[in-house]
């Protein structure tokens, strides 16, 4: 039984074959193809018109799908419980399985965009890390509010304003779940594969059109909001069934990797998390062992990966800053002076890529690059296995981590990736008080109001809008956002995919411990937590790659008053959790 307060998960990750589809059951892959007026949709291409001769881009298209159930020929429905779709163009998941289909003809396909009220009220917490409700691999829970954000489309809009205005339209509630009907001859016996275009020309055109200088251009779909009304009528005309393929094959997940380099004898590693947390999706192929752990906790405070041995791992990440570093920039051997600010290196076992920039797809790829980094480490790999390898004290802790054998930069990287992904915080004043344990002051409590409420003048809502990046247990959306900084001529993450539309878009950082991890942005530009709240509410700088949710406020930032300001961040102060409070912490061992 999961305790009240505290999930602890012994995650050895074993390879597990995919399982086969019963012969007894047919399977449909369904492939939605996102348009705009009949042609491909093409993200955050200013080049769309609605129905009201506003140009338009779409930046997020993501949307969640579930009451799936074929009608039979004497009208009656098989249906498909307990089955859900995630899908989402900017990250190009478009196709989703549908299994356990009696074999047979059908006349038309029923779906829901959005989800029923048990489903929609389900603990987010408890879903298996590649469930399709799980928050953490889609963004669409809304947190302590509750529920599911059925679609989100968000782009630009050319307005008077130039760069272009945003938008962010949050389809959402139990009342605006919407039933999508495709006549079609559905044979269905063996695999299948099904076509589904979403025209989002029509999400915003027929039969209600939506202007966005006229209705506005944001909803949060709040009792008897007239956006959300005209979603709800639109979207049943706007998804059409372009292709139905028999003995099509159906995508299977892919088997876990194997674990890697077992040693005969290990002992799991316990990891603790929050029970409001979602289950994370740890790497199959480096389960977490107590061995590991020790041997990576001791890498990661080791100077010998340095090319002077003066510099390790938790130089930059200091423990008593929530292992971020309270420099600007750090200092690599040396002193060289790095280019931006090192990040905090708690609860990252719920993200997928790493540095401000993402160019590291794991943990163990980003222990490491700064070892080989001329600003960091400025040391070879190889150099760095024979330092290790002449001390007696590292080959035994190698040996009981991995298979015998020779120390190798894998193995390094593998046993940092264990230790790291330990390290995680959840017991804030905040989660105290969220569990009945503390109570927050009034002025803390106004504070978190703010942050979860939008800023939606036209429906008298006034909030701070935090909640778009920042929302969720973990307080970030691990994804990558312009949030309005003056260019340095730093792009960001168009430097690691060469897109255009990534220009100076950064890692969203997470805004627990927020307190302790000053200076704040990828480059440290801002001392204090009253800089960061001025920038949103007077300093954002408008650009062609500017988040939408940012660029659909007034010019500049929302307007909060000094009292609103003072609440904010009284209440992002309850975040810090006292495991790092003390200036002697240091992370704790495995044990």
């Amino acid at each position: 039984m999961r305790p009240s307060r505290i999930l602890t998960l012994c995650l050895l990750a074993a390879f597990i074959p995919a399982l086969s589809q019963a012969e007894s059951f047919s399977a449909l892959t369904v492939t939605i193809r996102p348009r705009v007026d009949g042609s491909p949709l093409l993200l955050d291409s200013l080049r769309y018109e609605n129905a009201e001769d506003e140009t338009f881009s779409v930046a997020r298209l993501s949307t969640l799908f579930s009451g799936f159930a074929f009608e039979r020929k004497d009208g009656g429905f098989i249906e498909l419980p307990d089955q859900f779709a995630w899908i989402d163009a900017a990250k190009r998941r478009l196709t989703f399985n549908l299994t356990n289909i009696p074999p047979g003809e059908y006349r038309a396909f029923r779906f829901h965009v959005g989800l029923d009220p048990e489903s929609n009220r389900t603990d987010p917490a408890s879903l298996a890390p590649a469930h399709p409700l799980n928050p953490a691999m889609n963004g669409l829970h809304w947190s302590w509010r509750g529920g599911y954000i059925f679609l989100a489309l968000e782009g630009r809009v050319r307005g008077g304003v130039s760069p272009p205005e945003g938008y962010s339209f949050h389809f959402a509630e139990d009342r605006n779940r919407t039933r999508i009907d495709l006549p079609g001859k559905w044979d269905l016996r063996g695999e299948s594969g099904a076509l589904i275009d979403l025209d989002v020309a029509a999400i915003l055109n027929a039969p209600r059109s939506i202007s966005f200088s006229r209705d506005g251009n944001s909803t949060h779909s709040r009792e008897e909001d007239p956006i959300a009304a005209a979603l709800k009528a639109n979207l049943p005309g706007a998804f059409r069934l372009a292709q139905i393929s028999p003995q099509v094959k159906g995508v299977t997940n892919s088997n876990q990797a194997k674990p890697l380099f077992m040693p005969s004898n290990f002992t799991p590693y316990p990891l603790r998390i929050s029970n409001r947390f979602p289950i994370p999706k740890l790497p199959s192929d480096n389960p977490l062992l107590i061995e590991r752990v020790r041997l990576g906790q001791r890498l990661f405070n080791e100077s010998r990966l340095s090319r002077d041995n003066s510099v390790s791992c938790a130089s930059c990440h200091l423990a008593s800053a929530a292992l971020s570093d309270p420099r600007r920039h750090s200092l690599g051997i040396g002193g060289r002076t790095g280019n931006r600010n090192a990040m905090p290196l708690f609860n990252l076992a719920w993200k997928d890529s790493f540095f401000w920039d993402g160019r590291a797809p794991s943990l163990r790829a980003q222990a490491l690059m700064p070892i080989e980094d001329h600003l960091e480490m400025d040391e070879k790999l190889v150099n760095v296995v024979a330092k290790l390898t002449a001390d007696p004290g590292y080959t035994q802790l190698f040996s009981e981590a991995f298979t015998p054998g020779e120390i190798t930069p894998e193995k390094i990287g593998l046993a940092v990736e264990n230790f790291v992904l330990t390290l995680t915080s959840f017991d804030s004043k905040f989660d105290q008080a969220m569990r009945g344990a503390a109570k927050l002051t009034p002025l803390e409590k106004r504070g978190f109001e703010l942050f979860m409420t939008e800023y939606e003048p036209r429906t008298g809502r006034l909030g701070a809008d935090c909640f778009h990046c920042h929302g969720g247990a973990l307080f970030t959306d691990h994804q990558f956002h312009n949030n309005g900084l003056s260019n340095t001529g730093d792009i960001g993450r168009e430097s690691v995919t060469g897109n255009p539309r990534d220009r100076h878009r950064f890692a969203t950082p997470s805004l627990r411990n927020v307190a302790l991890t000053a200076p704040y942005m990828h480059d440290g530009r801002f001392g204090t937590l009253e800089e960061v709240i001025a920038h949103y509410t007077s300093g954002v700088h408008r650009s062609e790659t500017l988040d939408p949710n940012l660029a659909k406020h007034p010019p500049g930032g929302i307007p909060l008053p000094r009292s609103d300001q003072r609440a904010l961040i009284a209440f992002l102060q309850t975040l810090t959790d006292p495991q790092f409070s003390s200036a002697d912490h240091e992370p704790s061992s495995a044990h």
